[in-house]
This record gives C-alpha cells, structure tokens and sequence, in this order.
C-alpha cells in the first residue's frame, strides 16, 4: 500500500470528544510505521451535543464563529495529543466546513488511507462515529477506509490480523492489504474462507469445501512469497460470514475485508458482508476497494 499511495497522507476524522481518541491513536501509529504525514480533519456540520453550549447564540453569524473556534480547539488539542505520542509524524489540519462524511469522502481522494472511530454504528450521535459517516465513507472512498471501536478492546498474543477471503477481485485486495498491515505489525495473519451452505437445492457439501480451499490457497499463494515474515493460517470455516468474522474479530489488531465480494448485486458499492462486520466486529474495521 506504501509504494501504491506514495506519500499520500493518513487522513483522520477527528471527534469532538476529548476521550475518544483510539482512532486518532491508530491513525498516528499508522503514519509512524509507513512514513507517512498525518491530515487531521474536522467537519462543522450540524452541531452535535458536544457543541451546544453558553457559546453558540441564536445569531448564524455568532453560531458559525463560535463552531469554528471550537473546531480549531478540537484541532489543537489533537495535534498536541499526535505530537506526544509520535514528534516525528508530519502533521496537517483541516477544518472545514460540511457533512462528515462528505468531507472525509473528498479527502479520500489523495489518502493512503482513512480512519475514523466507532462507538456503536447503530447511533447517530457523534459526529465522526456513527454508521451515516462510515458506511457510505467505506462504500465510496478510492482508499481504505478503517473504522476504529470505542472502546479499546482486548488483543490476544501472539497478535494477529484477520482476514475475509471469497476468491473475488475485492477479497484479492484486502488479502494484500491484509499481508501488509501484519507485516508492519510482525503480526500472524488469519485467512478465512467462509463457506455458507445454500438454503435451498442438494450440494455435495465436500466438493463445495474442496472448491473453497482451492480458492483460499490460490488467493494466498502469490502473498506469501511477497511477504515471507508473515506467519500465516487459512481456513476454511462453515457458517454465515458476517457471524464467522465477527467472532473471529474478537481478539484481533484487526479484520480486512473488501468492500464487496462475490455475488454482489451490480451497483451496490458495499456489500452485506463489509455492512455486517462494520456493524459488529470488536476489532478495528479495515475496507479495501479494489
């Protein structure tokens, strides 16, 4: 991904919220590890609750002033929370004005990547947290998009990725970013071919696995010889994916998947699966379009 975006920047949506700061974490710790400069960014769209206070007045213009020196804080405060942890990353800022999403989705055009946080996509509380900035943030940005979880969770050791494989072109990408991330991390990775039995009509179950595990091996195959410091194990598991994914996202760095994958209906830009696992894996989120 380096070498594909060059020195495009990490782009971050920054919350308003002081404490919630895991997205701005790994989006820093990410900039560090590739080399990359760091864009903070903040939308004034409409005010959430952390905005609606003594200062904001009836009056647009005293609104307005009022939603941009509070946005500069906000940026600031992060700024100073990057520098703490990373003094070497290249820093930039943008405070603009807009929807969250839209603003991200413009910024995506020359990003290496894109992350924002979570706490629960089902709420629309937060501004940089809920599923109308990430869902159609990850369905149209030209990068990968990673969706952060508040709070942190717990990783096992030895640390690992997981990855979703379905032989398609967009599981083929997120196999390589996949690859790449466990390799920056000295990271295991975990590649999952989940296989869901047909609700209706005979299959030979066996030959349907034997197919599935063709298809995994192949996907890997080429990756392994680009990153041989990557400690891997494929599988292949039985059940929904959705389901399989997200309790193998449990105790994971974090779960890849492409943004659509076999079988998508044509113009739909993110799929059931890419929606599912947003909505409820434990782990930071990684979409990777094609």
């Amino acid at each position: 991904m380096t070498a594909a975006y060059g020195r495009r920047p990490i782009v971050v949506g920054v919350d308003p919220d002081p404490s919630k700061r895991l997205a701005l974490a790994w989006a820093a710790d990410e900039a560090r590890r590739r080399g990359l400069p760091l864009r903070l960014v903040h939308a004034q769209g409409t005010p959430t609750r952390g905005y609606r206070s003594g200062e904001v007045r009836p009056s647009w213009e005293e609104w307005n002033r009022a939603l941009h020196g509070l946005g500069n804080q906000v940026l600031k405060e992060a700024v100073a929370f990057v520098e703490s942890r990373w003094p070497a990353v290249e820093v930039s800022t943008l405070l603009a004005e807009g929807e969250p999403a839209w603003v991200l989705r413009e910024e995506a055009r020359g990003a290496a990547q894109v992350v924002v946080g979570s706490w629960h996509l089902s709420r629309r509380r937060e501004m940089f947290s809920s599923a109308s900035v990430a869902l159609p943030l990850a369905a149209h940005a030209p990068c990968p998009v990673v969706v952060v979880p508040e709070p942190e969770h717990i990783t096992q050791q030895p640390a690992y990725f997981v990855v979703g494989v379905d032989g398609s072109p967009h599981s083929a990408a997120a196999v390589d970013a996949a690859f790449e991330e466990a390799s920056l991390r000295g990271a295991l990775l975990r590649a999952l071919y989940v296989w869901h039995p047909p609700l209706l009509g005979a299959l030979d179950e066996g030959a349907a696995v034997r197919e599935c595990r063709r298809v995994l091996s192949e996907t890997v195959a080429g990756r392994r010889a680009t990153h041989p410091d990557v400690e891997l194990h494929h599988e292949v598991v039985r059940g929904h994916p959705v389901q399989v994914l997200t309790e193998a996202s449990g105790h994971a760095l974090g779960l890849v998947v492409g943004t659509r994958g076999r079988g998508g209906f044509t113009g739909m830009l993110l799929g059931s699966v890419s929606q599912g696992v947003l909505h409820h894996a434990r782990c930071p989120v990684i979409t990777v379009p094609v």
